[in-house]
C-alpha cells in the first residue's frame, strides 16, 4: 500500500482534530491571536490603503455573507477575508513564526473568521479551524527553512512565505469551517497552491503592495475552499509532486520531515511570536537595544556614532540601500529601517515602548531623528547571524561626544517564548489599537468574547461587533 501523500497527511490531521483534543495552550494561544488580529484591523484604518481596500470591497457588491472590520454592511465572504487580511498585515504589527520567518495569523485568521461567519460556525469550531490552519501554515514554512543558509528558501527566491503558506493554512481553516471532510481539505490545499503568490521586492525598494499579500492569501483561501464544496478538485500530490508546491516555490530544496514530524502531538502555534512594536520584526531587537542604551543613561543628543550589528541576511531589508534607510520619507518606510528603529528607540515612545504614533510620516522626517539616523551604520554581526532566524538579534554600539563607548545586545526577541508578552501587555496593545475607533464598552465586549470564544454559539459575532466604529466622543 502506497504511503499517503503529504497533502493527505495534512488533510487527515486537520479533519481529525477537534476542539476537545487541542491542548489548552494551543486554544489559549488562538484566542489571544484572534483578539490581536482584530485590534490590528481596527488600528489599520488610519492608513490610506485601508480606505482603498474597504472601498474596493464595498464597490464589488454581492451576497451579504461576512463583515469587514470597520466596513459596515456585510459583503461576500472572500471579499471580507481580502479586506480584513489587508488590514491585519498593514501595520507590520502582526505575529511572526521563527525560524520560518512568516506571519501566520494575518492571512489565516481573516480567512477563518469570514468562513465562520458565512457558515454560522461556533466558537469551538472556529478555534479548532484556526489552530489547524496556523499549524499547517507554519509547517509548510518550516519545510522551506534552510539551516545551512540560515534563512528561508522562499525568501532567497523572492517569495513571500507569509502569503504563500498563509493561503494554504487559510484554505485548510476555511475547509473545516465549511464542514468538508479530509478529501475536501486535500482538494482545498490543491486549489490554494495554484492561487498562492507574493514577491518581496517591495521590502527592499518600497511600495505598499506587501499590505495586499495577506488579504490576497485570505481571499484565495476562502475562494479555494468554497469552490471545493461546489465541486472543484485538486491534485493529491499538490505538495511534493513533480510540479507541486515544493518544486514551484522552493525549487525542490525543502525538508519534508518538517511537515509530518510530531504532527498532531507537537504544536508550533503557542511558539509564534507576538509583536510588541509596529515595525518589521527584523528591527525589534534594534529598538530594544536602543531603549536599553537609553536606560543605561545614553543621551541621544550627545551621540556621535552608532553601529547596529544584525544577522547578515536581514541587512537587505533594514539596512540597504543605506542612504534610503537613513532617510525614510514615510512612516511605512520607517517600519523597515534599522537606522529609524535605533533613533526611535533612543528617543522613546508610546505603547509597549514604541507605538503606532511613533511611525508617522512626520516623525520619519523629524530633524532629530534624521540627525540620529545619519549616524547609524548597519553591519553584519557574526553571533547574531549564527542565532538567526531562530531569533532576530541585534548588537548596538554607540560612542558619545565624550568618547565613551556604549554597548547593548539583545539576543532574544521580546514577544517570543523566551520573553513572552504578559496578558496585561497584550491587553494594552489591543486597547491602544482600538483607541479612537471603538468605545470602551465595545472594546470590552470584543476582548471578552475573544477571551471565551469557545462559549460563542456563532463566532461571526466578533466581526459584527467591530463592523461599525463607535468611538466615544
Amino acid at each position: 500500500m502506497a504511503e499517503p501523500t503529504l497533502g493527505r497527511r495534512l488533510a487527515e490531521f486537520a479533519a481529525g482534530a477537534t476542539y476537545d483534543t487541542l491542548p489548552e495552550e494551543v486554544a489559549d494561544s488562538v484566542r489571544k491571536r484572534v483578539l490581536d488580529v482584530i485590534g490590528l484591523c481596527v488600528a489599520a484604518h488610519r492608513l490610506p490603503t485601508s480606505a482603498a481596500i474597504v472601498g474596493y470591497v464595498r464597490d464589488q457588491g454581492g451576497a451579504p455573507q461576512a463583515h469587514v472590520v470597520g466596513g459596515g454592511a456585510p459583503v461576500p465572504a472572500a471579499l471580507a477575508a481580502l479586506a480584513n487580511g489587508v488590514l491585519a498585515h498593514s501595520l507590520d504589527y502582526d505575529d511572526t513564526h521563527l525560524p520560518s520567518v512568516l506571519h501566520p495569523s494575518a492571512p489565516v485568521i481573516p480567512a477563518a473568521l469570514a468562513a465562520a461567519e458565512l457558515a454560522g460556525a461556533s466558537g469551538r469550531d472556529t478555534i479548532r479551524a484556526i489552530a489547524v490552519g496556523l499549524e499547517v501554515c507554519v509547517r509548510l514554512g518550516m519545510a522551506g527553512y534552510d539551516p545551512e543558509a540560515g534563512n528561508s528558501t522562499f525568501f532567497e527566491h523572492g517569495q513571500h512565505a507569509t502569503s504563500i503558506c498563509g493561503t494554504m493554512g487559510g484554505a485548510v481553516a476555511a475547509a473545516l469551517l465549511f464542514g468538508l471532510p479530509a478529501e475536501g481539505v486535500l482538494d482545498s490545499l490543491g486549489l490554494a497552491a495554484s492561487t498562492a503568490s507574493g514577491i518581496i521586492e517591495g521590502n527592499r525598494t518600497g511600495g505598499t503592495v506587501k499590505r495586499l499579500h495577506c488579504g490576497w492569501a485570505a481571499h484565495a483561501a476562502v475562494t479555494s475552499a468554497d469552490l471545493v464544496r461546489r465541486g472543484f478538485t485538486g491534485p493529491p500530490t499538490v505538495i511534493e509532486g513533480r510540479f507541486g508546491f515544493f518544486e514551484a516555490f522552493l525549487h525542490g530544496h525543502y525538508e519534508a520531515g518538517e511537515i509530518t514530524r510530531g504532527l498532531g502531538s507537537e504544536w508550533a502555534v503557542p511558539g509564534i511570536f507576538f509583536k510588541p512594536y509596529p515595525a518589521n520584526h527584523f528591527t525589534h531587537a534594534a529598538i530594544d537595544a536602543a531603549m536599553g542604551l537609553r536606560a543605561q543613561g545614553l543621551d541621544p543628543h550627545r551621540v556621535e556614532r552608532l553601529t547596529l550589528g544584525v544577522p547578515a541576511p536581514v541587512i537587505r531589508t533594514i539596512g540597504q540601500p543605506i542612504e534610503a534607510k537613513r532617510t525614510p520619507e514615510t512612516g511605512y518606510q520607517a517600519q523597515f529601517s534599522g537606522p529609524y528603529a535605533v533613533a526611535a528607540g533612543l528617543l522613546g515612545g508610546g505603547g509597549l515602548g514604541l507605538g503606532l504614533g511613533d511611525f508617522t510620516d512626520e516623525l520619519a522626517r523629524d530633524p532629530l531623528r534624521r540627525e540620529l539616523m545619519a549616524k547609524v551604520d548597519v553591519v553584519p554581526d557574526e553571533r547574531a547571524t549564527e542565532i538567526f532566524p531562530h531569533q532576530f538579534p541585534a548588537v548596538l554600539h554607540a560612542r558619545d561626544a565624550d568618547g565613551r563607548e556604549w554597548r547593548q545586545e539583545v539576543l532574544a526577541n521580546r514577544g517570543g517564548p523566551d520573553r513572552p508578552l504578559s496578558a496585561a501587555e497584550l491587553a494594552l496593545k489591543f486597547r491602544d489599537n482600538a483607541a479612537g475607533r471603538l468605545s470602551a464598552a465595545t472594546a470590552d465586549a470584543v476582548a471578552g468574547l475573544a477571551g471565551r470564544l469557545e462559549e460563542a454559539g456563532e463566532a461571526g459575532e466578533l466581526l459584527r461587533l467591530v463592523a461599525v466604529f463607535e468611538p466615544e466622543l
